[in-house]
């Protein structure tokens, strides 16, 4: 594992210690690839700086009780990750699970820059999971999806087909859907000139490119109406 900046280092111990009634050095150690002994100059340096370290001999490390942290910065792909989460939550067959994951995004969401929520707001809106939430083809570039579609950046796709027909595509990233345990990028096709469904585990290459597109002012239940209206069934199939 490569070690992270010693300062990343130290607000994810933080972190961890926020989250966790107690960590130990030796587990600290591990997760982030350093030495015991460079965790406990961590934890020397976290102590000066006054946080509230409690050192429990035989034991760990814990905050003292009743401390109160300021409240974590999410970077743009945790947040995006949370909410894609949230969606697959949503199908869970468990109220109870539903509730408490829904009331921890909100206040995940309260403690997000005012940027931060618009993207996620948006994200929320532009991925759909349908059928079973558990994809079955592993898709690596989900994450990298997310953030070029809420910023609205063009995509140089390398991709092979069902058909296993090789073609390169520019496409605008419109929605994320999940279906039949696949993962599927919604997108406008600079090739076809029209929306296209891509499966993201047939897609070999994927770059982000500086390049911007107007944002679609359509929703997806509104996509989905065009679909229907034009193919008389859903987008699932045939997938491009």
């Amino acid at each position: 594992m490569d070690e992270k900046p010693r300062i990343t280092r130290l607000t994810a111990i933080v972190t961890d210690l926020q989250s966790q009634c107690i960590t130990t050095a030796k587990s600290l150690a591990i997760k982030y690839g350093v030495s015991v002994r460079t965790i406990y100059r961590d934890i020397r340096t976290l102590e000066n700086s006054g946080i509230p370290i409690i050192t429990e001999e035989g034991k760990g490390y814990s905050l003292m009780e009743g401390y109160k942290l300021p409240p974590v910065m999410f970077t743009e792909d945790e947040a995006n990750a949370l909410i894609t989460v949230a969606q697959m939550i949503e199908h869970n067959s468990d109220v109870s699970l539903i509730e408490n994951y829904n009331n921890a995004i909100t206040k995940i969401k309260s403690v997000l820059q005012y940027s931060q929520k618009e993207k996620t707001d948006l994200l929320s809106d532009r991925i759909w999971v349908r059928n079973n939430a558990s994809a079955n083809n592993p898709a690596k570039y989900l994450i990298t999806i997310q953030a070029a579609l809420t910023n609205f950046q063009l995509l140089d796709i390398a991709y092979n087909s069902l058909e296993n027909n090789f073609t390169h595509r520019i496409v605008e990233p419109f929605a994320i859907y999940s279906t039949q345990g696949n993962w599927l990028l919604i997108a406008f096709c600079r090739l076809r000139n029209e929306f296209r469904t891509f499966r993201i585990d047939l897609i070999q290459q994927l770059s982000v490119l500086n390049d911007r597109f107007e944002p679609h002012k359509m929703t997806m239940q509104e996509y989905f109406n065009i679909c229907k209206e034009k193919y008389m069934k859903t987008h699932d199939i045939p997938l491009s």
